[in-house]
Parts: C-alpha cells; structure tokens; sequence
C-alpha cells in the first residue's frame, strides 16, 4: 500500500513548515524560570486596545454562531477610513492569507514569483504550494533592489512581492522608485505590496500604494491588525486591490473564514483613537534607545522602518541565540536569513529593551 510520502504532490515536497522558534512557555519549561522576555516575533509589547479586548468579551457569548463571511462592517469601516470603495477590500486570517489566496487565484504551475532574497517565508511557501518557480533577487545594501526585480520578470512572472517595510531588515523603497519599478514590470503580473509594518514608517518618502489602487493599477496592498493593532492572536488582515483582482481573491476565499472575535476586535481597534499612536511612540522612542546602546557597543545595524532591528552581533547568531535564551530573552535569528552573525529584536517596552541590552552585554562580553 502506498505511503503518504508517495502520494504526495510533488511540489509540496519542497516545502518547510514554518518555524515560529521556541516560545515563551518552552523557554520556561526548559530553563526552570519563572519570566521570558520575547522579542523575536515581531509582536505589539503594547497589547491591544481596551476597547477591542471589551468588544471581544461582547462577542464571545454569540461564539455558537457562524461569522459574518463578507466582513461587512469591518469592510465598510476600512473603505471610509482608506477612501476606496468596499469591493476593492478583502478580509482575511491575517495578510498571510490574502497572499495565499493570491496564489490559488493567479498562479498556475510553471508560473514564476518574484520576490527579494532574504524573502519573508510565506513567499516562498505560495509559489512552492502553486508549483511555480521562484525566482529570488538578491537584496542590495539592506534593500529591495527594484531594478534588479523588474529585470527579472518575463512573461511567465504571475506575482511580484514587495515587503515595505522590508522583513527582516527594516528597510523600504520609495515613492520615486516604486513608480519607476511599475513603469518597468511587465503588465501581465500583479504587484503585491506586502505593508504589515506600513504604521511606523516616519519616512516621507514611503509610497502612498493605495492611490495605485485608486488608478486601477495592476497591483495589491496587504495590511494586518497583528502588529501596530496588536491582534496577532486574532489573526485577522486584509488586501486593498483593484476590483476585478479583488473579486478573484473572493472567488477562493473560504467561507466564514474571519471569526466574529476578530472582526470586532478590529473594529474596535480602527475606533481606538490612541492605539496606532501609543504603539508608534513606544516604538519611536525604543529605537532611538536601541540605536544608541549598539553604538556604544560599537555594533551595526539597519536603521528600521518597523518595529524590529537587524543587528550584527560578531558571533555565531544561534550561539547569541542560546545565550540570550538562557538569560530569559529570545530573539530572531540571523542565519535563516542568510546572515548567520546577525539577529533581529523586536522593539519592545522600555523594560523589556533594558532587559535585552543588559543581556546581549553580558553575552557578547
């Protein structure tokens, strides 16, 4: 009798589940202690909105009943506050998903995605899952090499993706040149615009994509409720497209996909006047703090358009890794990026930052 691994598809055979690392529970378990400071997923130290963690109790006695599978006031909310119209928008279990979807609605095999080498993982996850090729640009000094990416598409180029802020390196292209770069690609495949971390960009030159939407441009905006909303465990995001590429993600969506929990909680969140702000100043002041620490140490690292940093620590990032772990921090490391002597922190609370600089002195020294 055939074995699973023999009935397999082929091409999922190339695929590696996501490793989200040891978490803090793990971290606990094994070492004996009693506290973990977590900065290694990118996650809100802030927490959510008051307002969202009430609408969630509201919600949870209504649990037995299906959601709302259109999204349809979170939807609406979304529309008036970005100035598209409510068809253009696309709800889903968090950006990973519409990017998923992006996959089943566009891609078929042989296709080929486009995307900066180190990518974020769910890149490489959608076009080995649609058994396209992946063709990875690399990165030049810390940054999207656009020129590079719209060389690299032809005519078989389905998806282009665009992380702005770039994960994991913190870095984004500009107004200039993303106009530049949808000059250049072909008009054959979709640009998608990956904005998960689009709320704590303070530069002004950062693209406003949502007016590509508004023209009808061949692309896609992704956003999420998981990191300056604070929702990761919600899971809920969405995509901000032209009609007829947002009506082809619906074709695929799965229904009842969003649970009512999330979709009131970012309701709610979008309501909160002061949740974007106070996580936005948390984080302004913690990298100021952060970069000030490196220098002292005398350490390199990307200045950041997010709410991490990719820092060089001079040592094996795993050994750094381990260290730190012991010490009740865990970070990223830089290896499964292909920088095996880098890491990458989440900004935390000023707390949780002196916590993790007095850590990486101990380790380092």
């Amino acid at each position: 009798m055939a074995n699973a691994e023999e009935l397999k598809r082929e091409t999922i055979k190339r695929i590696v589940p996501y490793s989200p690392g040891k978490s803090s529970a793990e971290v606990m378990a094994e070492l004996g202690i009693e506290k973990v400071t977590k900065l290694a997923s990118n996650e809100n130290p802030l927490g959510p909105s008051p307002l969202a963690v009430e609408a969630i109790r509201e919600m949870a006695p209504q649990s037995h009943i299906y959601p709302d599978p259109q999204c349809t006031e979170l939807t609406e909310e979304l529309a008036a506050r970005l100035e598209v119209e409510p068809e253009t928008i696309v709800v889903g279990r968090g950006s990973d998903e519409i990017l998923h979807y992006l996959g089943l609605a566009f891609v078929d095999p042989g296709d080929n995605l486009v995307f900066s080498d180190p990518p974020f993982a769910i890149y490489l996850y959608t076009a080995r899952l649609m058994a396209a090729e992946e063709v990875m640009v690399p990165s030049r000094d810390f940054r999207h090499d656009l020129e590079a990416m719209a060389e690299a598409a032809n005519e078989r180029t389905k998806l282009i993706f665009i992380s702005n802020p770039y994960n994991p390196l913190g870095t984004i292209v500009t107004a200039d040149e993303v106009a530049a770069f949808m000059d250049a690609v072909p008009e054959t495949c979709i640009v998608v615009f990956d904005e998960a971390y689009f709320e704590y960009v303070d530069d002004p030159s950062y693209p406003d994509t949502l007016a590509l939407v508004r023209d009808n441009a061949r692309c896609a905006v992704l956003r999420t409720f998981s990191k300056a909303y604070a929702l990761a465990g919600l899971r809920i995001g969405y995509g901000i497209a032209p009609p007829d590429i947002a009506g082809a993600l619906k074709q695929v969506r799965e229904p009842f996909n969003v649970a009512s929990t999330a979709q009131v909680a970012a309701l709610a969140s979008l309501r909160d006047p002061e949740q974007v702000p106070r996580s936005v100043a948390n984080n302004r002041a913690g990298k100021q703090y952060l970069y000030k620490q490196f220098d002292e140490m005398g350490l390199q690292y990307i200045p950041t358009q997010a709410n991490f940093i990719f820092v060089e620590v001079g040592i094996d990032s795993a050994e750094c890794f381990d260290q730190l772990m012991r010490r009740g921090v865990t970070v990223r490391t830089g290896e499964i990026f292909g920088y095996p002597k880098w890491i990458r922190v989440t900004i935390g609370t000023p707390e949780e930052n002196e916590t993790f600089i007095s850590a990486l002195r101990e380790v380092l020294s």
